[in-house]
């Protein structure tokens, strides 16, 4: 992956870091959480020191699946030490709790969903399996397809089937869109383009004129040769070897004349894509 630039490296940085909007107020914590069924550890869960033990515990079973009312809450430091059980009458701000401390969730209920790894273990779910039986009474699965094509052909295969079948699509496939471009293609839209003349291409990219004519090593007709303010371009100014102009990589692209307005475009910072460029 290309090295970000200076702008891409900034917004990003921008848009990572926790603005006024992201910090969290006075009132909250973020705690991790654990379960004594679940190895999933819950990270940066957002409590208000406010909230009750009993109103923890509310929240905690949209997490965990646990009942509130089979649940033992426990608090430890970051850091470590001794845990603290969090009685339901008590405002967890009572605790002291700090943000990335250990809210440790006990489940006392024998017959919870999540004991023996019944949230989190799939192999003890049950799958749907479908008898040889069944599966040939059902119409239209490969097997009745196989016996089908074997029947009509012994030696049939499914590689040979995927042969004939793309053989197939080769000669009845989509009639090409008008005639192919000769050397004139879009000739008279391109004499009214000159060198060195702003342009937008369509899409609302924006750049210079920098070739305007015929390339060896592209489809036949005139092609114009842009450079772009911005890195949104596909090449340096040489298409599949053939240089037709010099700019920086990733700035320069061919496109049809009829692609291409000339004018007063002053450069903007917005960058769009096409497909339908060199």
């Amino acid at each position: 992956m290309a090295a970000l630039t200076g702008d891409l490296r900034a917004l990003r940085d921008y848009v990572m870091t926790p603005g006024d909007m992201q910090n969290q107020s006075d009132s909250t914590v973020l705690l991790s959480v654990t379960h004594s069924n679940l190895k999933a550890r819950f990270m940066e869960i957002r409590f208000d020191r406010h909230m009750t033990v009993s109103a923890v515990k509310d929240k905690l079973c949209f997490h965990t699946g646990s009942a509130p009312s089979a649940m033992t809450l426990s608090l430890r430091a970051a850091g470590g030490g001794a845990s603290t059980i969090l009685q339901n009458d008590k405002k967890l701000g009572y605790y002291s709790p700090q943000d990335m401390d250990t809210l440790h969730v006990e489940d006392l209920d024998p017959t919870s969903a999540s004991r023996n790894g019944w949230l989190e273990d799939t192999s003890k779910v049950e799958k749907y399996v479908m008898s040889d039986e069944d599966y040939n009474r059902r119409d239209g699965t490969y097997r009745k397809f196989k016996e089908t094509k074997l029947q009509e052909d012994p030696t049939w295969t499914l590689e040979k089937e995927m042969e004939a079948r793309s053989k197939a699509r080769g000669a009845t496939g989509p009639a090409p869109q008008g005639p192919a471009p000769d050397d004139s293609f879009q000739e008279e839209l391109a004499a009214g383009i000159a060198v060195g003349t702003r342009c937008e291409v369509q899409g609302g990219r924006r750049g210079t004129v920098r070739f305007v004519g015929r390339c060896p090593s592209l489809p036949a007709g005139f092609w114009i040769g842009v450079e772009y303010d911005e890195p949104v371009g596909k090449n340096d100014g040489s298409a599949r070897g053939h240089r037709c102009f010099t700019c920086a990589p990733g700035y320069g692209s061919f496109v049809r004349p009829d692609l291409v307005k000339v004018g007063d475009f002053p450069a903007h910072d917005f960058a769009f894509s096409d497909d339908d460029e060199i």
